[in-house]
């Protein structure tokens, strides 16, 4: 519950100063070209992977590369609604955002992050089906039902984002205006309304570090069930090549769910630290999904040097 008494409700906030992440000052154009070449090898590695996925025939035929498509294409999008903003901080512009803006940016930003909760989810499915029922994996998940169940958590991240977007919003910020952090997300912004947030709070809790954390243990079970039906795989190959499928995709959850839940979870924190770990799954797990993909997924390296193949081929034809 907080509601700040110091200002006037008469104020409307018209735009919003990110402060961003506290650094030193001589580090400035370092921290600008690290992020700003976060962002260009993030874009490029989830487009190759989104390319290949969509040109091999081996892989876009089946459930798992589809997803890992559509993972792709979330991460670059949701990298683009953080990481521009983010290094404009490291540079002399202005760090006003339009009241508009930070509405957008904090609507797209759980849009993506939530769909993207759910589609880990999707996959941890996949892999369950894959390993635990492989005889009856082509009837459980099919491309058809695959795409209904891509559908679904897009329309569940939307409704997710829309809820928390007008939540957050329909509230009066009538000043200050300073967001201590280097997006516009519920937590920060919260610390600015000026009336009751309680309910914005509870919500928050709920609708973010439960449902993360209720699908994060969803997927620790599929992958415990996965585990004991991989124990009993009798060739070593076998059991190498079903851990090296998995292995790469509880690495990438991992890394996403744990940084999320320890935010929302303490969405009433100030801690010095909610900054770094924001950063990390909000722009280094796009980067690092590409190359987990690729150095951990035989499949994926096939398909690559395939396609590698395929253009030396052209290339000698003409």
């Amino acid at each position: 519950m907080r509601r700040n008494r110091n200002t006037s409700l008469d104020t409307v906030v018209t735009d919003f100063l990110l402060l961003g992440l506290a650094h030193p000052p001589n580090l400035r154009t370092f921290l600008f070209l690290v992020f700003f070449l976060i962002y260009i090898l993030t874009q490029l590695g989830n487009l190759l992977i989104l390319l290949t996925v969509w040109a091999d025939p081996k892989l876009h035929a089946r459930p798992m590369y589809i997803l890992l498509g559509v993972l792709s294409f979330l991460d670059m999008w949701l990298s683009s609604v953080i990481v521009p903003r983010l290094i404009l901080n490291f540079t002399p512009a202005s760090k006003a955002i339009p009241f508009g803006g930070c509405v957008a940016q904090l609507y797209f930003f759980h849009f993506l992050g939530s769909t993207q909760c759910f589609l880990y989810t999707l996959m941890a499915y996949d892999r369950y089906l894959a390993i635990c029922k492989p005889l009856r994996y082509p009837v459980l998940m099919n491309g058809k039902l695959c795409t209904i169940l891509v559908a679904g958590a897009w329309v569940a991240g939307s409704i997710h984002g829309s809820i928390q977007t007008t939540l957050t919003f329909r509230l009066p910020y009538c000043g200050p205006n300073q967001i201590d952090y280097f997006i516009c997300d519920i937590p920060a912004v919260l610390r600015l309304a000026c009336a009751d947030t309680t309910v914005n709070e509870l919500v928050t809790f709920v609708d973010i570090g439960v449902v993360a954390a209720s699908c994060f243990m969803l997927i620790l079970l599929s992958y415990a069930n996965i585990v004991h039906a991989i124990l009993k795989i009798r060739t070593a190959d076998g059991r190498k090549r079903a851990f090296s499928t998995c292995g790469s995709h509880l690495t990438v959850v991992t890394v996403y769910y744990v940084p999320c839940i320890f935010i929302y979870l303490r969405a009433g924190s100030k801690s010095p630290f909610d900054g770094a770990v924001a950063v990390f799954y909000t722009v280094v797990t796009p980067l690092l999904n590409p190359l987990i993909y690729t150095l951990r997924n035989q499949e994926v390296k096939s398909a690559l040097k395939r396609l590698r193949a395929g253009r030396r081929d052209v290339g000698g034809e003409k």
